[in-house]
């Protein structure tokens, strides 16, 4: 490895923390770089929505969070993970994507002073008005009293293609892509330290799940390969130097997915017919596969059968 991981930093959260609190950890994958790893979990009372990969990119005159957690208690935990690392002012904070493990978090960082501007695809604020009202119910539902005072905040600045951030003698790089693992999918590159925040473009261990379009994400994810990155962050999952393989992964499991709806639909069967007829085995190595393979069947037919 050209950059190896500082396992051993860890930053326990000392005084009366919450049990989402007590787990909070950061590791310094590079230098001025931190990364948070989600719990492979659904979101439930105890993790306060902690399931998604959170960091902290560190310049000379602030600081950018790069996805804020999945509820107001995560994000105040991430808040003060980021306090154990810098006390300079988080002048960013940048959303990957719409689905709420990942910008929930934002009502904890929007109470700050200065506020930190909040940064997204130009997508995104469509996209979460539309569903903000489900998310909360959901939300609700999986975590009760921990999902209080949970509210959207949507983007002060928008991407369209490509933006960079200045931190002081560190500039972050931001790409939109076409439509993917969602509509309003972005990446984050920090060419200092080689690291690439991926989103959801990436998942390793816990199966993808499939929210926009199975073609456009198996076509950007050619392009992703092409970027100069030494280590890659996924959405959930481990990061390293091995992130090209973690796509290859990926790529194969929505391949198989792609290719067994296409073939059920040139056989004439419905989506009932689909899923329960799928070889479940596409499936098996990756956690809560139980839980998102049959909606993927059912998101890839959606599109596949007007092809």
């Amino acid at each position: 490895m050209t950059q190896s991981f500082r396992l051993g930093v860890c930053l326990l959260l000392l005084a009366a923390v919450t049990p989402a609190q007590a787990q909070y950890r950061f590791d310094e994958i590079a230098p001025g770089v931190y990364l948070h790893t989600g719990v492979h979990a659904e979101p439930d009372p105890h993790n306060h929505g902690d399931i998604a990969n959170k960091g902290v990119v560190v310049g000379e005159k602030c600081a950018a969070v790069i996805d804020s957690g999945g509820s107001r208690m995560d994000g105040e935990a991430l808040l003060e993970a980021v306090r154990a690392v810098t006390a300079l002012p988080i002048c960013y904070v940048i959303n990957t994507h719409m689905h709420p493990d990942h910008l929930f978090g934002n009502a904890a960082f929007a109470q700050l002073k200065p506020r930190p501007v909040f940064v997204a695809d130009a997508r995104l604020p469509a996209a979460l008005a539309q569903r903000a009202a489900t998310y909360l119910a959901r939300l609700d539902e999986l975590l009760g009293d921990a999902a209080k005072g949970t509210v959207p905040v949507p983007p002060d600045k928008v991407v369209e293609g490509r933006m960079l951030l200045d931190l002081g003698g560190r500039t972050l790089q931001l790409q939109s892509w076409p439509t993917a693992h969602t509509n309003n999918d972005l990446t984050v590159f920090d060419p200092a330290s080689g690291v690439l925040w991926l989103g959801d473009l990436l998942f390793r261990e816990r199966i993808p799940s499939l929210d926009g379009s199975i073609k456009g994400w198996l076509a950007v994810s050619e392009q992703l390969r092409a970027l100069p990155a030494t280590i890659g962050v996924p959405g959930h999952g481990r990061a390293g130097t091995d992130w090209r393989d973690g796509l290859s992964a990926q790529d194969a499991y929505l391949g198989q997915v792609a290719e067994q709806v296409r073939a059920a639909i040139a056989e004439g069967k419905s989506l009932s017919e689909t899923v329960s007829s799928a070889d479940p085995a596409a499936a098996a190595p990756w956690l809560l596969a139980p839980a998102y393979h049959v909606r993927n069947l059912t998101a890839a037919f959606a599109e596949l059968e007007w092809e």
